[in-house]
């Protein structure tokens, strides 16, 4: 029986032994371990802080040729060639003008036909417009030459017959009633007798042979000339003293010395007849001889009295009838020289109205001519430039509306963009930097450059354009979201940097020296305080910190930590267990990784 009990007690051990190490094992596997609870943590560290502003962008030439369609036409044209894109001009092709684009223009040709079949019609209608005009032109002249003639011897006529100076006192009377101030309208005293004073007190003196242009006549109203409302008395002038040398003097004259001379023979045989009567009384003379001496006294009176009839009929009514005569002929020249000069200025306005007409309509057909033939040289563009060949406007990444993609056969209409050849020697980059970031960057600061394609190239450049308005091209996709558009020029001049390539950019605002630095994750913000979790072997402690500036990796701990503190990366989960998603979604709201931390606490 003592044998037996030594294998079974020996069993019991082993079995108790082999549930205490499942127990064991049990409890050390459900355990986690303390590392894995408190997670990953960081050793604060004290050096340079380098403050940036980290952006990612597109690479862009700073300069370009962008060269547009040029069609004017509603439905656009037709692409018919185009060299491929990324093509690269070189000086030989701007040299040889090489042919880029070339543009459907049989529309252009056959408007170009149209238009000049039109143009030489407006052409010979302008000819005969100026030929026109230039024969209105003369013919005014002669027109008015003529009817200044008339003038010139109507007033001949009238000085030939009322002499020098009884015209000119009898013209002083006459009230011409001419336009005042209007010197085309009046009798030209150039061309009227010399020296004749009254014609130039009723027509101005700067008046002059040339005919009346119509852009220096004003329209007048007034009527045409009129002679005085009470007719002149030419019976002061029947006198031979007054009349001068003229006709009328002449006739005067003669129908005084008939009467002169009627008086004197009546005088004569009135003597001679007394003598007879006193010779007849004494006997000496017959009867017949007296009888005859009183007939011829008789005869001499009547001879008297129509001498003096003849004068004064020619004083009452010959005289001034011709004299009224001569000066309304002399009136009537003076109203069709004024009717000839107003038809003059009529009729040359209405030949330079058809003139004006045909070279507008020239001037413009013309124009129109030209802009076609503009046109058709523009639907061949040529190499000016040297550069990269981009389609479209180069910058665009999409495109608008009904808007083809260019390449041949697309539609291109006016104002878009064919293409664009960049300036390879001047490259830049355009980030968008968020408004939180944009009042740090200013303009000059330099930046760090990385091209995805070219990781280990560092390029250097500069900040050249800081935008002042936000981005409107995120309007409608983000309202919210405020960026500024950015521009970086790059440094030096390299092959291998091509329009389109994506690169990040760090802008460097500031580097500050020798401080105590963790990163952004460390920080957490809690009851609007700014709180790091400290780490000592298993314990954690939360202490409160005062922050600084910071970059896209790390922040400056003013107080609250020092060299060598070990803290958490993230805020420790309680003993219970995880912690709950709420504090967890607060944490990272109000962590400095998520949200930039103002830059003192």
């Amino acid at each position: 029986m003592q044998k037996n009990s030594k294998p079974g007690g020996q069993r019991k051990l082993a079995a108790i032994v082999i549930v205490t190490a499942l127990a064991i094992g049990a409890y050390l596997w459900l355990k986690p371990p303390v590392a894995q609870k408190l997670g990953t943590t960081f050793v604060v560290k004290r050096g340079n802080l380098p403050i940036n502003v980290v952006e990612g962008g597109s690479v862009e030439a700073l300069e370009s040729q962008e060269i547009r369609s040029e069609y004017k036409g509603y439905q656009g044209t037709k692409i018919l060639s185009i060299v491929e894109e990324g093509y690269l001009v070189t000086e030989e092709d701007v040299k040889n003008e090489k042919v880029l684009v070339e543009l459907d223009s049989s529309e252009l040709k056959q408007k170009i036909t149209t238009q000049d079949i039109q143009f030489q019609s407006t052409i010979a209608s302008l000819t005969e417009a100026k030929q026109s005009y230039d024969i209105q032109y003369n013919q005014n002249k002669s027109d008015i030459k003529s009817a200044e003639q008339k003038v010139r011897f109507a007033r001949m006529d009238l000085e030939k017959f009322l002499g020098t100076e009884a015209t000119e006192d009898v013209i002083s009377q006459m009230t011409l009633m001419y336009p005042a101030g209007d010197t085309n309208d009046a009798i030209p005293s150039a061309l009227l007798p010399t020296g004749s004073k009254a014609i130039a007190a009723v027509t101005p003196n700067n008046v002059t042979t040339d005919v009346p242009q119509p852009s220096t006549v004003t329209s007048s109203t007034n009527q045409p000339a009129t002679a005085t409302k009470a007719p002149i008395d030419f019976s002061k002038y029947a006198k031979v003293e007054l009349l001068g040398d003229g006709e009328a003097m002449q006739k005067l004259r003669k129908f005084e010395d008939d009467l002169l001379v009627a008086k004197s023979e009546h005088g004569l045989s009135q003597t001679q007849f007394e003598g007879t009567r006193r010779l007849s009384e004494k006997g000496f003379v017959t009867k017949n001889t007296l009888a005859n001496e009183e007939i011829a006294v008789k005869k001499n009176d009547l001879k008297v009295q129509t001498a003096a009839t003849a004068r004064d009929l020619f004083i009452k009514y010959e005289f001034p009838k011709a004299a009224e005569e001569f000066l309304s002929k002399y009136e009537e020249a003076a109203r069709l020289l004024d009717r000839t000069r107003k038809e003059a200025i009529s009729k040359l306005a209405q030949a330079e109205a058809k003139l004006k007409s045909a070279e507008g309509r020239h001037r413009i057909e013309k124009e129109q001519r030209d802009e076609l033939q503009e046109q058709l040289a523009k639907c061949v563009i040529r190499a000016k430039k040297t550069g990269l060949v981009v389609y479209g406007g180069g910058n665009e990444n999409f495109y608008y509306g009904g808007q083809e993609q260019i390449r041949e056969g697309a539609t291109v209409r006016e104002r878009q963009p064919i293409i664009t050849i960049p300036d390879m020697t001047q490259m830049s980059i355009k980030v968008k930097i968020h408004e939180s970031h944009i009042k740090k960057v200013k303009k000059g600061m330099k930046a760090r450059i990385r091209v995805d394609a070219f990781p280990d190239e560092v390029l250097t450049g500069e900040v050249i354009k800081v935008g002042v308005l936000p981005d409107s091209q995120n309007r409608w996709m983000n309202p919210d979201l405020k960026v500024y558009v950015t521009s970086i020029k790059i440094d030096g001049v390299r092959d291998w940097v091509k329009p389109g390539m994506s690169a990040k950019v760090e802008v460097l605002i500031n580097e500050l020296a020798d401080v105590v630095q963790v990163p952004l994750q460390a920080v957490h913000t809690e009851s609007n305080s700014k709180v790091a979790y400290l780490v000592d072997g298993t314990r954690t402690e939360r202490r409160v910190i005062e922050i600084g500036e910071f970059n896209d990796e790390f922040i400056e701990i003013k107080s609250g930590l020092k060299e060598g503190d070990k803290v958490l990366l993230r805020a420790p989960v309680s003993d219970a267990g995880a912690a709950s998603p709420e504090k967890e979604e607060s944490t990272r709201e109000n962590a400095p990784a998520a949200t930039p931390a103002p830059t003192s606490a």
